[in-house]
């Protein structure tokens, strides 16, 4: 099975551009941060709640866990948020707050019922939204792999990779990267 595509950084600048077009811009840009910038499955993004992110304060966590149910691995993991992430959840949880004047709950990216997507459901969003800037070969699965081959690219440690994706096994780990020539030929500038 051919593995989804690794976008570029503008490649991922167009899908964000072209969410904020859509019916349901916040949450389309969300579901490709969220997949992009923490690494997580469409499964977990589907479950994921505003209560997880949020402190008794009701600001956003630099750090969050996702619960066992909710993994691949059915082990809880904890995500850490980067600043761009961060900056994107705030001025989501503010436009809704804005918008229903009451306090943030329930899913993070939820459907027009207002419920969780099931992790299938969002994978066809996915979809659509790369379908919509051209992108057939891309799934809800390249936001991971790009998470993966990103943190590889800048030199982070393949354990500290691992334990970011929520991987057991490194090899696991290893499959995620792509290596392009680009890496090799810096790579051998090292020496």
């Amino acid at each position: 099975m051919k593995q989804a595509r690794v976008l570029t950084d503008a490649e991922i600048k167009r899908v964000l551009t072209y969410c904020s077009g859509t019916k349901h811009p916040i949450r389309n840009r969300l579901a490709v941060m969220l997949s992009h910038y923490a690494g997580l499955r469409v499964g977990e993004i589907a479950t994921l709640t505003w209560e997880q992110l949020l402190d008794v304060n009701g600001s956003i966590r630099s750090q969050f866990y996702l619960n066992a149910a909710d993994t691949k691995g059915k082990e809880a993991r904890l995500v850490h948020v980067n600043a761009k992430l961060m900056a994107e959840l705030v001025t989501a949880q503010n436009l809704i707050k804005s918008r229903n004047r009451s306090d943030v709950t329930g899913p993070i990216i939820a459907s027009q019922r207002g419920g969780h997507f099931s992790a299938n459901s969002l994978a066809q969003v996915f979809a659509r939204l790369y379908a919509g800037v051209g992108f057939t070969d891309a799934s809800s699965h390249s936001g991971r792999r790009w998470f993966i081959t990103e943190l590889a690219k800048k030199g982070v440690t393949s354990k500290t990779i691992m334990e970011l994706a929520g991987h057991k096994q490194l090899t696991t780990t290893q499959r995620y990267i792509e290596v392009t020539d680009q890496m090799k030929a810096q790579a051998v500038q090292l020496l």
